[in-house]
């Protein structure tokens, strides 16, 4: 079998693609994909980020592959990246909602654009293969995405957009392995990035410098509709945030309860108005199949959100979510991902 690795630049595609050669294929080539515009600034932090200047993590997976004796390839998905990813990115913030771009860049570029544009060059593979901490299993013919043994690394979150197609073509290898065994292999392994941090963020700057809107100054209320103070647009603020909101004086903390884009308002409150028990979600997509028009399901809505069990409902085109106890700063532009146990069942879009 060929296969074909994602590689990053960091340890765990690192170690993928080492215990693929190790298991005897046909051949085991690395690609990494170029997303990185030089027309954007370069960010005034620094640090591991998914997207930002790439010439150093394109050199670092080099070095991997020439570690390993593995044929590399670089994939430019720029354009590809830049219509989809960041134009989606730039839209929900413009409408006062808080997105989340690597669900968007695995679903169609790192899953899609990337394999799609290797093969288009030539590049010829059987399956496709990233350091992704998730598993996959197939039952009565159909490809269950399920989450990895270590759950404190779980990755399903980003996943669950993945379509029978793209599983029945992917390998995740470190779905059985516990960060730590990850490590500790790749430094058996003499992999030259087994310390390396991980990748932390979607970018490392200030997000203005890809959103590039011009000020628009509102006002930030309370929920009543009185005014505390004011604000330079409404997509400097996400739900839940209370460190530099602006607002001085208050008896109490106050949180980003809601953020009203059209009315060009921030509203604020106490932390006990963070908690809802019901939302919607959109654009639904269900990997192995839509359920039943009713169903329970643990119940994730960002990434470090435990699961929280819930009554889920399917009503044209939507999902209405009941959460069996209020859960805090549902945001809208998050992801809701519903589980079965370890299985994906789906998710959507929160509205």
């Amino acid at each position: 079998m060929k296969i074909l690795v994602g590689l990053s630049g960091g340890v765990d595609s690192a170690l993928t693609a080492a215990l693929l050669k190790e298991q005897g294929h046909e051949e085991v080539a690395g690609a990494i994909m170029s997303t990185w515009d030089p027309s954007f600034p370069a960010p005034k932090a620094h640090g591991n980020a998914c997207f930002g200047p790439e010439e150093q993590d394109i050199e670092t997976a080099a070095g991997v592959a020439r570690a390993l004796n593995i044929p590399f390839y670089v994939i430019d998905c720029r354009g590809q990246f830049k219509k989809i990813v960041l134009e989606n990115f730039k839209d929900e913030y413009k409408k006062g909602r808080t997105p989340n771009p690597c669900v968007i860049c695995n679903s169609f570029i790192k899953f899609g654009a990337l394999p799609a544009a290797a093969a288009a060059q030539g590049i010829e593979f059987d399956k496709f293969a990233t350091g992704h901490y998730a598993r996959i299993e197939e039952k009565d013919g159909k490809f269950l995405l399920k989450t990895a043994i270590d759950m404190t690394r779980d990755q399903t979150y980003f996943l669950y957009r993945l379509t029978q197609g793209q599983l029945s073509k992917t390998i995740f290898p470190l779905g059985a392995y516990t960060k730590k065994e990850v490590r500790a292999l790749a430094k058996a392994k003499n992999i030259p990035v087994a310390d390396k941090e991980d990748s932390q963020d979607f970018y490392c700057g200030d997000y203005n410098d890809i959103l590039k809107f011009d000020a628009a100054p509102g006002s930030i209320v309370d929920k009543t509709g009185k005014i505390l103070g004011t604000h330079g647009g409404v997509w400097n603020f996400t739900v839940g945030k209370r460190k530099g909101v602006g607002i001085s004086g208050s008896k109490e903390p106050l949180y980003v309860t809601q953020l009203l884009a059209k009315q060009n308002l921030v509203v604020v409150g106490p932390k006990k108005d963070l908690y809802k028990d019901f939302f919607t979600a959109s654009d639904l997509s269900w990997p192995a199949g839509a359920p039943a028009n009713s169903f329970r399901a643990k119940v994730k809505i960002r990434q470090m959100h435990p699961p929280a069990p819930a009554a889920v409902t399917l009503k044209n085109d939507k999902a209405e979510i009941k959460f069996d106890e209020p859960q805090m700063s549902i945001t809208s532009g998050q992801s809701a991902v519903f589980y079965d146990g370890d299985t994906v069942l789906g998710g959507g879009i929160i509205d």
